[in-house]
């Protein structure tokens, strides 16, 4: 990840629909607006799921009911060859390709690729083998987080700890399992809290509609961000009625980039601006009445008002009772 950037991620998923062409789109519908990263789903049908796994409701209202999981999900399975060509398609197009798999094979093909980090789906943080067979690749992983208590994303850790990994390659993704996922639901608190329970890099997987949930979590410290890309939300399919357009998704990495600047630093300290109407609209100390040489300054014959030269307003005190070096017409500035 760029240091100090926020790290984006388009999330293409199953998006592609089973179509290599479609997904080659979405590769460049996500470089046109701005992600440092795409990312596919991997899996082998039959080491997924059983064939008797009803669908989720969310996918039973955006795909057909009466289709089984199993014969939903096998029409989008990317075979070997097709990941090969897709990861070298990223590499000449200069983004990086990340995929969550699903079962062992797909985390050893994702391995055999080359892939530079491996993203665990929410799905997977209570699954030891696959958690054991992630760590042993030793590579950096993202852990997404939805439907988990605080107790399994530390026993998500434990695992990949004890299988090797050191917790210094593992950023936590806060995420909510709906699509889409309401405001009343997304709790983006709870991303804090994971930073500060496990100090590690932590961000948000967006499913909820529109960009502000996004940007308010890079406000809040996340430094990663993950949102599902279509190029038609109307296309069939589970994920692309809650994912973003690719105007939409540019118009959340524009915000998110803009946060980044107006985050800045955590010094406080006036602008090189605010610096020149710092000497235009602070207060300085002038005479409120006319002051001979010698009399004793007060708050009778004191004032304060914009002006470009005297002693600026928090002297007051300092003033209070000295005599005058010199007299005073009205709004003249005070000098001591």
């Amino acid at each position: 990840m760029k240091s100090n950037s926020v790290f984006i991620i388009a999330e293409i998923g199953v998006n592609h629909n089973g179509c290599l062409e479609t997904a080659k789109k979405l590769i460049d519908a996500a470089i046109e607006s701005g992600a440092d990263a795409v990312k596919f789903q991997s899996f082998i049908t039959e080491e997924e799921l059983v064939k008797s796994t009803p669908k989720a409701d969310y996918q039973k209202k955006t795909t057909n009911a009466e289709e089984s999981q199993f014969d939903m999900v096998k029409k989008l399975e990317l075979n070997k060859d097709q990941h090969v060509e897709l990861f070298q398609y990223c590499a000449t197009r200069n983004i990086e390709f990340i995929s969550s798999p699903f079962d062992l094979p797909s985390i050893q093909l994702l391995n055999d690729l080359g892939v530079q980090r491996i993203k665990i789906p929410s799905g997977e943080i209570t699954n030891i083998p696959y958690l054991h067979a992630v760590a042993k690749l030793n590579k950096p992983v993202i852990l997404s987080t939805g439907m988990s208590t605080m107790d399994e994303v530390e026993f998500a850790l434990k695992q990949l700890e004890s299988a090797g990994l050191s917790q210094s390659y593992i950023s936590i993704l806060h995420c909510t399992s709906e699509y889409p996922a309401p405001m009343t639901s997304i709790n983006l608190n709870s991303m804090v809290a994971l930073k500060d329970t496990f100090g590690l890099v932590v961000g948000y997987s967006d499913h909820s509609v529109g960009s502000e949930v996004a940007v308010a979590s890079v406000a809040l410290g996340g430094k990663i961000i993950e949102k599902h890309i279509t190029l038609d939300k109307s296309m069939a399919g589970p994920d692309h009625s809650a994912s973003s357009e690719p105007h939409e998704f540019l118009f959340m990495v524009e915000q998110i980039r803009n946060i980044e600047i107006a985050l800045g630093s955590s010094e406080k300290k006036p602008t090189t601006q605010e610096l020149k109407t710092k000497d235009v609209v602070r207060k300085k100390i002038v005479a409120k009445q006319r002051i001979l040489k010698g009399e004793q300054l007060s708050e009778k014959n004191l004032t304060t008002k914009r002006s470009l030269s005297g002693l600026g307003a928090e002297h007051w005190f300092e003033v209070l009772g000295v005599s005058a070096v010199q007299a005073y017409d009205i709004d003249d500035p005070i000098e001591l």
